[in-house]
């Protein structure tokens, strides 16, 4: 916790104290679960809230609600003292609330000018491609965009540009009350600095923010006061200078945290993968090394460092320029997916909405789609054998195998992941 946050923390509590948002015994079901469960929430003129909670607790459900994307089942919500109805959508952007979801919302073939006046209200109907163009330049550079050429289609761009390029469009909207909902989640750490910049910025003009995440060192960055929803309820708010990184993880848990991280175990022995002079585009020099079972090896580093290039070639999505890679004393072919996936190599993309997921398609199938010839024969797949093949994996991860006919789409982003 810094001087500086604590400081921040305190002019608000001192200057600010009028509630611009208000959330009163907000209730939300869906079908057996209880998405939220008569939640209160409070939101400040000038403030950045953060709001905490494990996956599924019913961060991305209050947000839903706010941003007029669902209706809530029971509760009263106030915007600066009044009563707001904030559904539909278009009923919350009068209000004044903006959103940067998780999930992108710009048209990919459409350019990055196109994309900024989307959808926006008070927009004229015919712009002249040299205004279009000018006015988007002005808030690509308030986002450190400046480099970027506005007519460039938005599906070239990479997973942090279009990020930014999403809090570009907040910017449009003369809103009140923005919520970033994940906003640094995709984002190295030079990316993540100018999306906190913006956001203290926005801020500091008097916006309310709600900044929900799951890098709690951004919270004490950034937030003046923390909110931990936990189960379908909200805990009370309390000031972030009172608190640290225990203190939240225990407040999200319910429950001391005797450790962070589990003693590693033994690494003797042959390793299981060798990797041998695998060079990849954008890498300069090729990478060698070994991983032995039971072993975790961290590749890091900025986007377009090569990482990512790395464990796509592992997995067979990416052909390499040179180099090898053996798996238990056998080579593995870096060229066929469908090979790589026989050899027990499984591939988790950072971007989970363009080829991670079936958004649209039940959960069931989303898990069994890996492993779909286990489940089938001469084509036909079984649903009891699929089911129940779901039902086992489910429980592993902790995925409420009641909404296993549910879609993928409908679910919160971390429970997605």
């Amino acid at each position: 916790m810094t001087a500086e946050a604590a400081s921040t923390g305190s002019q608000v509590e001192e200057t600010a104290p009028r509630s611009r948002l208000r959330v009163r015994r907000l209730s939300k079901r869906y079908g057996n679960v209880q998405a939220l469960d008569e939640v209160d929430f409070e939101l400040r003129a000038g403030e950045v809230m953060a709001l905490l909670g494990e996956n599924g607790a019913g961060k991305s459900t209050l947000v839903k609600i706010l941003s007029g994307l669902e209706q809530a089942d029971s509760g009263t919500i106030e915007i600066d003292g009044a009563p707001a109805a904030l559904y539909p959508s278009a009923r919350s952007q009068a209000a004044g609330v903006a959103v940067v979801h998780q999930e992108y919302s710009s048209v990919p073939t459409l350019s990055v000018a196109e994309n900024l006046v989307l959808g926006q209200k008070g927009v004229p109907a015919l712009w002249l491609p040299g205004r279009l163009n000018t006015r988007a330049k002005k808030l690509l550079a308030a986002v450190g965009l400046d480099y970027l050429d506005p007519r460039t289609p938005v599906e070239r761009l990479s997973v942090a540009e279009m990020q930014l390029l999403e809090i570009a469009r907040l910017l449009v909207r003369d809103a009140r009350i923005l919520i970033f909902d994940e906003p640094t989640a995709a984002l190295a750490d030079r990316e993540i600095e100018r999306v906190l910049a913006v956001i203290k910025r926005l801020s500091g003009e008097g916006r309310a923010v709600i900044y929900v995440t799951h890098r709690l060192p951004e919270v004490f960055r950034l937030a003046h006061r923390v909110t931990v929803f936990r189960n379908g309820r909200s805990l009370p708010s309390r000031p972030t200078a009172e608190l640290d990184v225990d203190a939240v993880i225990t407040m999200m848990l319910g429950r001391e945290l005797e450790t962070m991280f589990p003693a590693h175990g033994s690494l003797d022995g042959e390793p299981l993968l060798r990797i041998d002079g695998l060079l990849m585009p954008g890498l300069e020099e090729p990478v060698t090394l070994d991983v032995h079972p039971g072993e975790i090896v961290g590749l890091t580093g900025q986007l377009g460092s090569g990482a990512s290039a790395v464990v796509q070639s592992l997995a067979g999505m990416l052909p390499p320029l040179a180099g090898r890679a053996v798996l238990d004393g056998d080579a593995l072919a870096l060229r066929s997916r469908a090979a790589t996936l026989r050899r027990g190599v499984a591939y988790c993309t950072a971007d989970r909405k363009k080829d991670g997921i079936f958004a649209g398609r039940p959960i069931r199938e989303n898990l069994s789609s890996p492993w779909v010839r286990l489940v089938s024969t001469a084509g036909w797949i079984s649903g009891r054998r699929e089911r129940a093949r779901a039902r086992e994996i489910a429980a592993q991860f902790a995925i409420d195998v009641k909404r296993l006919g549910a879609a993928v789409g409908a679910l919160s982003g971390g429970n997605q992941q």
